[in-house]
């Protein structure tokens, strides 16, 4: 409890402090608040006692747009993406979250795509236009389940993810994220320290897919998530 306490009442100052401060570099270019935000999540991750392993760079290729694809399972997922992934990338999040005093400006002014899912003919909007800017050379992150998984089983994905990904015509880069479910629960506010490991896998190639092709990509990123993740101890 005492950890907890301490990282709520030591983040959110530091938060706003990132938000308020960052902004402003906005304005030179969005790229500099990313970068600021990447060190706003290593913070985070040292308040909370979290320890952060990557592997698989590898994998990456250099100035290549991806979309990077991971489960879900924590709201410490985004910190270690965040401090894990390396790079410029963008966030691909559900609208509601722009609409947040500040911390909605903060997403705005750093390029995230907002995605709008209140009905059929405003989501095709929104994937069309987080396609054209993948198109542009910007790697995004997509959570496929759609939101935090409640018992830290990988969930069902859904295609809105996967038609971005086709419209894109870019490589689909799965993550596979391990121990942030025992680190803080989504149906718990405690917080545990511990080790999360990012596993970045090797990329699929959309560019000679069709959207007939989107249940097989579906299919296969799923496959490969979970098959790292159960390789974990």
């Amino acid at each position: 409890m005492i950890r907890t306490i301490f990282y709520f009442a030591t983040l959110i100052p530091w938060t706003l402090f990132v938000i308020v401060t960052g902004v402003p570099l906005s304005f030179i270019s969005p790229d500099y608040l990313h970068n600021y935000a990447r060190l706003w999540a290593r913070v985070g991750l040292l308040l909370a006692g979290v320890r952060l392993k990557v592997s698989g760079q590898e994998h990456l290729r250099a100035g290549q747009p991806v979309i990077y694809m991971s489960n879900h399972a924590s709201n410490f997922d985004i910190l270690a993406l965040f401090a894990g992934l390396p790079g410029q990338f963008r966030w691909l999040a559900k609208e509601e979250l722009f609409r947040i005093p500040l911390f909605g400006l903060a997403m705005r002014r750093a390029g995230y795509i907002p995605l709008d899912r209140s009905d059929r003919r405003k989501a095709l909007h929104s994937m069309t236009e987080a396609a054209k800017r993948i198109r542009g050379g910007a790697s995004v992150v997509i959570f496929p389940e759609g939101t935090r998984s409640a018992d830290g089983i990988l969930q069902p994905f859904k295609k809105g993810g996967f038609l971005i990904a086709l419209k894109a015509g870019v490589p689909v880069q799965p993550v596979a994220i391990s121990g942030s479910f025992a680190i803080m629960p989504k149906t718990s506010r405690q917080i545990h320290g511990g080790l999360i490991e990012v596993q970045i896998l090797p990329a699929i190639a959309t560019a000679e897919l069709t959207s007939a092709d989107t249940e097989k990509l579906l299919a296969t990123v799923q496959e490969r998530i979970g098959t790292a993740l159960e390789a974990r101890p």
